[in-house]
């Protein structure tokens, strides 16, 4: 059973609250609404270690997914804008973008 204050459950919040403040613009993350929620949540299923629930588990599972989510649609974000279409590209540019070198191969 994982508590909310175990070392998986804050090595999530840490790594939710990284992900938030690589895609924000905002200085302080404490104005920020996510935060304000995910805290509110986090505090909501604090338990002591006599308490048996599985709600602890179940959040400890919400979070986990929604730092996936989060870090997997920056991922997505980035890889998109770096191979997003921009028209035609030459064959020796398309090998070079995949890691490809053209063959060099001189006439004589």
């Amino acid at each position: 059973m994982a508590s909310i204050t175990s070392k998986p459950a804050l090595v999530t919040l840490r790594q939710i609250l990284s992900e938030l403040r690589k895609q924000t613009s905002s200085k302080k993350l404490a104005d920020n609404q996510m935060v304000i929620y995910i805290f509110n949540q986090y505090r909501k299923y604090q338990t002591t270690d006599q308490q048996h629930c599985k709600a602890i588990d179940e959040m400890h599972f919400k979070a986990k997914t929604y730092y996936n989510y989060l870090h997997f649609s920056r991922k997505y974000k980035d890889i998109n804008t770096e191979f997003k279409g921009k028209g035609e590209r030459s064959i020796e540019e398309t090998a070079r973008m995949v890691g490809f070198k053209m063959p060099y191969d001189p006439k004589p």
